[in-house]
């Protein structure tokens, strides 16, 4: 390829710039060999002349095709050159704010001086375990390449990050330790990887320092192992530190500050603990004042020193140890100062004993005042024969002082180092691991010191193995590729390092003239000269003697020699040493102790090849005396650096170098001359150098044949070996051979090839645009001419047709006019006319009705007068009339009062007479008794003769049905007896009929007495009438009489209701002596409850408890009295045996009973009155009563009142067995301390079993009594029937022989007893009538005396204060709430009562009813053995299924492995889904049955752990887990839907609520399955998502779902890089759609809920979104349109299988909606403003951050697409700067939505359920 292919027209390059360092110029002609000059046009559009060497021919950069600017790795450039590099560089930090870029293994980290949200959780879950070169450069990509290779090669890794001062070295470092910690965190509960990101704020407040160029320098170097196991999680770390900057501690340049611990002490001085040090403000002190400001813009020391002391915490560090290491840090800033005073001779000096920053440095620390105070200003000289003190100047005191604060801050560095280590070590053996080197760049500064000079030769060091990396990694690509390759030249830099560390080298040098006694730093310069005068890389100063330059790799570097052998020699005085070891604080004295172990700690640790390499601190070695030579700095630095580098080659590393775009620290700026020159110096050119002599572009067969079929030919795309073409297609248009090779998999070119086929590839594209263009352009001009041409047709034709149509209209319109005229002239004149008509009309009207209306008013004031006159006169009548009424009404009230008077006088005379008023009205009451008696008589007559009547006429019929059947029988046998049978019908018929006229005339006769009788009746009522009347007037009269002695009893009565009272007060004072004693109990057993209260279950009261309490609150014998004392008798010896739970509750129920008893005592009291008042007049009535008979009066009143006394004797010993049942209550829980004898508790069983038979014989006796009454009322009617039914005989003559008397009587008898029957039924009814009034009564007396006690209440409340009404209140409504609980208890207990004894005798009569049954069923097949001659067989009829099924105890462990264990869903395919929950369901309902606490609780604590392991056993089994989700919802429903509860219960059958649980309620339980539920589901989530998510990144964004929509782009590096795996694992959609089919089958296979199912797809979804989304966030390579339209498509096929499997409602698509945005923004123009209005209307779902990531992502995939410019990003932030969007960037890929199990009933019933025989469940038994 010529080279003047490469410069012509319009080719861009890069030319020199003294500002810019490198611009961009177009070539405005083509350049042709041998020409002197290239014509260029800037981008400022200014023309220049290039001039070119003509000998060297060297010709401008070119530049890169814009595709390929921004791209994330260098090395994927066509030209590959520093112009490049740097251009790249800042249009990705500038326009894109991408801080990372690859080149090839180096990760290039600009620091942005700004905190970016790149670095959560989120980003570190996007980046683990992805491969290198598929997101975007991160460091944390580059982390995870080294866990990932440490994973699969089984090789210790290590990551180097370098840079000058203030690029990020420690941010990237932190940043990868913490990926580390995140990613391998600790199996165990050590939490090793918090220790090890919590040493890193202590070795930044110990080791970091604000410097000119960052304001949190590490001034010093370190190497952290993290250890790793064999399942790769941290156990362990060590640190290695490196050449601490010293000179720090005693000056700081302008500018600067100290270590940042000293500033943070000073900050935290005024805390209590802290008061000892004696601190006050950073500027106080020398040591750290000497940069001038001491604060730093955003950093707060105080919160930072806190953070400290957290971390010394964490890693162990004792709250003692911790401050003993503030006071040493506090005692070095006390030593700084100290003023020394200078002597008059000048060489001594000494120091004020009253110094208080002495005393103060003395005390801290522990030593003696006076010895510091001597030999800070002394010295001792020790030769062979004596030892001399020598005074020192002042300088030397200082810089003693000085050294000896170095010094002690070294030392106490040093021990925190190893603390640190000790608190990262563990004694777990360690399998591999990650080193993370944070070492300082290459330096040069105006003055270059010792320190500088270490720093060089490290990086030396660090860049030759960088350099033999690089070119061994190259090597083994073309190895690999099997590709023909030759040496590779790249700068070697051992001669440097020989020079600096080689015999008789610079540090050699260096050591030697430390020896010497009188070694100066001239004469090692000196030295120097004369030893490398002659050396490439040696060279000195023109001006100066005591300076020496290096020619690093990097650059030229002028090193001042002074201070050289001071820093190397690091010289502290033996004396100071001995005293601080004197000190009486143990740690200062361990502290400057030897230590033996820290030379052969870096000696014995250098074994590069070992897999665990222990490193120690390389801290400097202790002086121990003045005799001994100890190592130098500089030899102690090698020897550590020789130990780095062998342990860096025994791992694979991985280069990170930190840039800094400029020195100003500003956000976002770039320097091109400061990066320029840190890019040279780190390695990153040279490593572009490398990459470029060789192949650097390299493609695969098929991304090639995708990117550039467009320039191969048609006949060669007929072959279908890729290979075959790609080598055909270069051998056409590249010439030359030694531009490419093929290699195995990949073709390798030469630096501008790719750059050259990108142009063949445009031209092609170019040349098929221009002629498409011109095809569609001339179609257009067709098209439009053909529409241009019809459309003047068609005007022309309109144009004619509107002239003619507007003629028409004028001729129409003037014909119009005129008619117009001519009717609107009529119409003007017939109005006018109109108008004065109509005047004249109605001036008329107004005028006719104005005379009407006065004439109608004069009227009308005429009539209202007289109606005025006609009223007035009538009210004055009235009044008059009035007045003269009420006058008489007076006199007649006075004259009757007068009258009154008299009468009252005459009235109190005869009422002392009432005696004999009595004796007259008893004649009276006698013959109204006898009156009665007579009509009752009557009464009885009357009905025994209509009885013998009715009997008769019963008996009559009787016998001539017989009759008629014998006369049957004989016409039968005697044919000719006929005749004599019809002559006896016929006399029969004849007595019939005058028996029938009889029956009449009685009947009339009958009539016409009971008339009579009714009129004397009447007569008698008003004669009872008027003697009542006279009666209550007398008892009135009586009454008066009696008050003297009524008040006299109600005295007597409020005497006797005082002693009750009293009596009832000290049972309440026994009661309170009960509750306390009670109480104190209650506090003894309270643990027992707590433990009780937590067990999960169901709470159930003892029934021995509950039947006492009943017994006590309802003392009375209901109507099955014998069972009700027999459960009595049996609850109280199940109290005597087993103690009853008593707590406060039975004080309550006691106080309430007191009250109740009171209450009925009230009730009682007022019904005994009124009852007294019934039965007086009840008494009246019956005497009134004509049909009473006296006699049987007399006979019943007896029986009564016997009855009554029997009933009295029985609620007396009712009364005695409540009271006994209290008694034996109260003993028997009574606590046992008490120890009752058995022989009281036995004698009162006794009396209660003899009461008990007392009371059976008081009911026979009531009985026997009864039915002698009923007997004796027979007797006496049959006596009085008697005589009528001989009359009765003797007048029937002709029916003796067919009529029974005896049968009659029998018959009149039922009559009457059949009457008496209903008139007790009546009574009854009226009873009942009047006792539910008097209930009734009661209740509303009771509801007032309610309201006049809340009303008092009330008054009272508001005399109160308003806390004492709050307290009052609250304790009324608690009062009220535990008279309600109490209530609702003694209801909730009777009625549990009512039950166990319904239950018992339901028992009981089965088992009476089976045994009849079983008694019949023998006696029947006995029967039939004697009756039938063959045997039969009786089969038993089955009894139907229930819906329970009962097994033993012991089988329940079989139960849970056979139904939950060993159970496999695939066994149960084609049964009814989620069997396994019906069938435990079904064994739960049998344990409530049978009322088996235990069992319930033992059955469902069994299955739920037996589903924990099963879960446990198969935590990724999808089948499994959603297998148990389904049964574990299935068996919460069940115990939802049958738990009688009226809410779950809406919709079930009469079928189903027989199903529900009787006994016992499992809440606790329901909670406990829904929490296990939430847990399976989550399980269930992480399975799927677990299977889905290495699939959606293939799939959704870089599989082609549209063919040949997308085209390929030139890869880098990383794309080759070793992680990337070996094979194909890309995914297509339909994958993800066939995974997410069956799941849908599995879970609607097994049963799951709809609801649960469609939650289950939204998780999925969510997923689904976050990954895409965040992959699209940190890819720059998937940021094009392309992958928008892909995106789309596979989004609406989502969209598509949701709606085929009706899951449109799961709400998934919503979750979908970011992932939608951000594919149409990529499809989005992104020009105009009105395209950023779009925009931010469109992108609701995405944040502010996501929009412009996107944006700044976004890459056009070939040269006709643009690129999103600046201006248009800064238009979308400002338009979308109101939004409160989060600051995270990314998704939460981990986030869960909360799951919801709605209520979900079964239709089917549990004896519709058949259990099949392979899942092996023979011991269970149906019910």
């Amino acid at each position: 390829m010529a080279v003047g292919e490469l410069y012509s027209q319009y080719t861009r390059v890069w030319i020199p710039d003294p500002d810019e360092v490198w611009c961009s110029a177009e070539l405005t002609k083509d350049y042709k060999e041998g020409e002197k000059s290239l014509q260029l046009r800037l981008e400022d559009e200014s023309i220049r002349e290039y001039p070119i060497d003509v000998q060297s021919n060297q010709l401008p950069f070119l530049r890169n095709p814009d595709i390929l600017v921004g791209e994330n790795d260098l090395t994927a450039l066509s030209y590959l050159h520093e112009p490049a590099v740097l251009h790249n560089l800042k249009v990705r930090f500038l326009e894109s704010n991408h801080i990372y870029t690859y080149c090839g293994i180096v990760l290039v980290a600009i620091n942005p001086y700004e905190q970016l949200p790149i670095y959560g959780q989120d980003v570190i879950y996007a980046y683990s375990g992805q491969n290198m070169g598929d997101m975007d450069p991160h460091i944390f990509a580059v982390a995870e390449e080294a866990y990932k290779q440490m994973a699969r090669d089984e090789k210790n890794q290590s990551i180097i990050v370098s840079g000058e001062s203030g690029a990020g070295k420690t941010v990237s470092a932190k940043y990868a330790m913490r990926y580390f910690a995140t990613v391998g965190g600790s199996a165990s509960d050590t939490n090793i990887e918090e220790k090890v990101l919590a040493s890193s704020p202590i070795m930044e407040a110990i080791g970091n320092a604000k410097t000119t160029r960052n304001d949190n320098s590490s001034r010093f170097g370190k190497y952290i192992q993290i250890g790793f196991d064999k399942r790769y999680h941290i156990i362990g770390a060590n640190m290695r530190t490196y050449l601490l900057e010293k000179s720090r501690v005693v000056f700081q340049a302008e500018d600067e500050r100290n270590y940042h611990i000293f500033y943070q002490l000073c900050a935290a001085a005024s805390l209590p603990e802290f008061k000892e040090l004696m601190l006050t403000c950073a500027e106080d002190f020398f040591y750290t004042s000497q940069g001038g400001d001491i604060r730093i813009e955003g950093i707060d020391d105080a919160e930072d020193f806190e953070k400290t002391r957290q971390a010394f915490t964490l890693l162990g560090v004792r709250e003692s140890h911790q401050i003993s290491i503030f006071k040493i840090i506090a005692s070095i800033l006390h030593l700084g100062n100290v003023e020394i005073q200078a002597e008059r001779d000048g060489d001594s000096c000494s120091v004020s004993p009253q110094d208080e920053h002495l005393n103060s440095f003395c005390r801290l620390l522990g030593v003696e005042h006076s010895q510091m105070e001597h030999w800070l200003c002394h010295r001792k000289l020790v030769t062979t024969s004596e030892t001399y003190v020598k005074t020192m100047s002042l300088q030397q005191v200082v810089n003693a002082r000085n050294a000896l604060a170095k010094h002690i801050y070294a030392q106490l560095f040093s021990w925190i180092v190893e603390h640190i280590n000790k608190a990262l070590y563990t004694p777990l053996k360690q399998h591999s691991f990650i080193g993370v080197l944070d070492i300082y760049g290459f330096e040069t500064f105006e003055v270059n010191s010792f320190e500088q000079f270490c720093i060089n030769y490290a990086n030396e060091k660090l860049q030759q193995q960088f350099n033999s990396h690089v070119f061994k990694l190259e090597q083994e690509e073309y190895m690999k590729e099997e590709i023909p390759w030759t040496l590779i030249d790249f700068y070697d830099n051992q001669p440097c390092i020989d020079l600096i560390e080689a015999k008789l080298g610079i540090l050699d040098l260096l050591d030697e003239e430390c020896k010497v006694p009188k070694g100066t730093d001239q004469n090692w310069a000196q030295k120097l000269y004369d030893r490398h005068s002659g050396s490439q890389h040696f060279q000195k100063p023109r001006m100066s003697n005591t300076a020496f330059i290096v020619i690093h790799f990097a650059d030229k570097v002028e090193y001042l020699s002074d201070g050289f052998l001071e820093k190397n020699r690091d010289t502290v005085y033996e004396e100071q040493i001995n005293i601080l070891k004197a000190s009486k604080f143990p740690l200062v004295a361990d502290l400057f102790h030897d230590d033996k172990d820290s030379v052969s700690a870096t000696t014995t640790s250098g074994k590069g090849s070992s897999s665990k390499i222990n490193i120690r601190s390389a801290r400097p070695p202790l002086k121990a005396s003045n005799k001994e030579h100890k190592k130098t700095v500089g030899h102690q630095f090698r020897t550590s650096l020789h130990l780095l580098m062998e342990t860096l080659n025994a791992t694979t590393p991985h280069y990170v170098r930190c840039i800094k775009p400029n020195d100003e620290k500003l956000p976002f700026h770039f320097d091109p001359k400061r990066a320029v020159q840190q890019l040279r110096a780190c390695g990153v050119l040279e490593t572009i150098r490398i990459s470029a002599a060789g192949y650097p572009s390299r493609w695969t067969y098929h991304d090639f044949f995708n990117r550039y079929r467009v320039l191969v030919k048609k006949r060669e795309l007929t072959s279908t070996d890729k290979k075959t073409i790609c080598r055909s297609v270069l051998e056409s248009l590249i010439k030359d051979p030694d531009k490419f090779q093929f290699g195995r998999t990949k073709i390798f070119f030469r630096a501008g090839q790719v750059a050259y086929l990108e142009k063949l590839r445009a031209d092609r594209f170019r040349a098929a645009t221009i002629m498409i263009q011109k095809t569609v352009r001339g179609w257009l001009q067709r098209v439009k001419y053909r529409r241009l041409k019809i459309a003047a047709l068609t005007l022309q034709r309109y144009c004619r047709g509107h002239l003619a149509r507007r003629l028409a209209e004028h001729l129409r319109r003037t014909r119009a006019a005129i008619v117009l005229q001519k009717q609107c002239r009529m119409w003007r004149a017939r109005q006018a006319y109109q108008r004065v008509c109509g005047a004249a009309v109605v001036i008329q009207a107004f005028a006719r009705g104005m005379f009407v209306r006065r004439i109608y008013q004069q009227i009308l004031l005429e009539h209202k007068a007289t109606i005025l006159q006609k009223h007035l006169r009538g009210w004055m009548a009235r009044r008059r009339f009035q007045r003269l009424r009420g006058a008489a009404i007076i006199i007649q009230c006075a004259f009757r009062m007068l009258k009154a008077k008299q009468e009252l006088k005459a009235l109190k005379i005869e009422a002392r007479s009432a005696e004999h008023l009595k004796r007259l009205n008893v004649g009276m009451e006698n013959k109204v008794v006898q009156l009665q008696r007579k009509i009752d008589d009557q009464n009885k007559e009357f009905k025994s003769l209509s009885e013998q009547l009715a009997v008769a006429t019963s008996t009559h019929a009787t016998e001539v049905e017989k009759l008629k059947k014998e006369l049957a029988q004989y016409h039968q046998s005697q044919g000719g007896g006929g005749l004599r049978l019809q002559e006896e019908v016929e006399n029969l018929r004849a007595e019939l009929q005058r028996a029938h006229c009889e029956r009449k005339v009685l009947e009339d006769t009958h009539t016409r007495e009971k008339d009579e009788l009714r009129k004397q009746v009447a007569v008698l009522e008003q004669e009872n009438a008027l003697l009542k009347d006279e009666k209550e007037q007398l008892n009135n009269q009586i009454l008066c009489q009696e008050k003297d002695e009524f008040a006299q009893n109600s005295v007597k009565e409020n005497l006797l209701m005082k002693k009750e009272l009293e009596e009832e007060r000290s049972r309440y004072q026994n009661l309170v002596k009960e509750y306390s004693r009670l109480e104190q109990r209650y506090d003894n057993l309270r643990d027992e409850m707590t433990i009780i209260k937590q067990t999960p279950g169901h709470r159930r009261n003892p029934s021995n408890q509950s039947s006492l309490e009943s017994d006590s609150n309802y003392p009375s014998i209901s109507t099955s009295e014998v069972g009700d004392t027999e459960d009595a008798l049996q609850q109280v010896e199940d109290v005597g045996l087993e103690k009853a739970a008593m707590d406060m509750m039975v004080f309550l129920k006691l106080q309430k009973r007191v009250r109740e008893l009171e209450q009925e005592r009230k009730k009682l009291q007022v019904q005994l009155e009124k009852r007294e008042q019934q039965d007086s007049r009840r008494v009246q009535v019956e005497q009134a009563k004509n049909d009473l008979d006296v006699d049987q009066d007399a006979d019943l009143a007896y029986n009564s009142l016997k009855r009554q006394e029997l009933e009295s004797e029985n609620k007396k010993l009712k009364n005695d067995l409540n009271e006994l049942r209290k008694a034996v209550a109260d003993q028997a829980t009574q606590d046992n301390s008490s120890h009752c004898s058995p022989d009281g508790y036995s004698l009162l069983l006794n009396q209660l079993k003899l009461a008990n038979e007392e009371l059976e014989v008081r009911k026979e006796e009531v009985l026997i009594l009864r039915t002698q009454i009923v007997s004796a009322d027979q007797r006496r009617l049959t006596g009085r029937s008697t005589e009528p039914s001989i009359n009765a005989r003797t007048s029937w003559p002709n029916s003796e022989k067919h009529v029974d008397q005896e049968d009659a009587i029998e018959a009149y008898h039922g009559v009457c007893q059949t009457n008496r029957l209903l008139e007790a039924q009546l009574q009854a009814q009226g009873r009942e009538h009047e006792a539910e009034v008097e209930a009734l009564r009661a209740q509303v007396e009771a509801l007032k005396e309610d309201l006049d006690r809340q009303q008092q209440t009330f008054c009272q409340t508001l005399l109160l204060s308003p806390e004492a009404q709050l307290e009052f209140g609250v304790r009324q409504e608690l009062t009220r709430l535990t008279n309600d609980n109490l209530d609702l208890k003694e209801l909730v207990e009777k009625l549990e009562k009512n039950e166990r004894k319904l239950k018992k005798q339901l028992k009981i009569y089965m088992k009476k009813v089976q045994d009849l049954e079983a008694a019949q069923a023998l006696a029947q097949s006995e029967r039939r053995r004697h009756e039938l001659n063959r045997q039969v067989t009786v089969q038993r009829k089955e009894k139907d299924f229930q819906g329970m099924l009962d097994y033993h105890r012991e089988d329940e462990a079989l139960l849970i492995r056979n139904l939950v264990t060993d159970l496999k869903p695939q066994m149960l395919t084609g049964s009814v889904p989620c069997l396994p929950a019906y069938i435990l369901y079904m064994c739960i309902r049998h344990a409530d049955y049978i009322n088996d606490d235990l069992k319930v609780h033992s059955l469902l604590t069994s299955t739920i752990n037996g589903i924990k392991r099963v879960l446990k056993k198969h935590n990724e089994d999808f089948e499994m887990t959603s297998f148990w989700l389904s049964n574990t919802c299935r068996l919460l429903h069940c115990l939802k839907q049958y738990s009688g509860d009226e809410g779950f219960m809406t919709q079930n059958t009469a079928k189903q609520n027989e199903h529900c649980l009787k006994n016992f309620d499992l809440t606790e339980y329901r909670q406990v399955l829904s929490d296990l539920s939430i847990q399976i589901y989550q399980q269930l989530i992480k399975i799927a998502e677990g299977v889905l998510q290495p699939m959606i990144v293939s799939a959704m964004l870089e599989n082609e779902s549209i063919q040949g929509l997308s085209g390929v782009k030139p890869t880098g590096y990383r794309k080759r890089s070793s992680s990337m795996v070996d094979g194909d694992n890309s995914y297509c959609l339909e994958a993800i759609i066939r995974q997410m089919n069956s799941f849908h089958t599995v879970m609607c296979d097994q049963g799951l809920d709809p609801e649960i199912i469609l939650q289950v797809f939204k998780q999925l979804f969510y997923m689904i979104n976050a990954v895409t989304l965040n992959n699209l966030l940190l890819r720059k390579d998937v940021c094009s349109w392309s992958t928008g339209m892909q995106l789309r498509y596979n989004i609406s096929q989502l969209e598509e299988w949701l709606r085929g499997r009706n899951l449109q409602q799961s709400g998934a698509v919503q979750t979908l909606e970011p992932l939608i945005q951000a594919a149409q923004l990529l499809q989005l123009k992104k020009k105009t403003p009105e395209d950023a209005e779009a925009i931010c209307s469109l992108c609701t779902s995405l944040s502010t951050q996501q929009i412009v990531k996107i944006l700044n992502l976004y890459t056009p995939v070939n040269e006709f697409e643009e690129r999103v410019t600046v201006a248009f990003i800064r238009t979308i932030q400002a338009q979308l700067q109101e939004r409160n969007d989060p600051q995270q960037l990314l998704l939460d890929s981990k986030h869960m939505f909360p799951v919801l199990f709605p209520f979900n009933p079964s239709l089917l019933t549990m004896d519709s359920i058949h259990i099949p025989a392979y899942l092996n469940l023979e011991f269970l038994n149906e019910v």
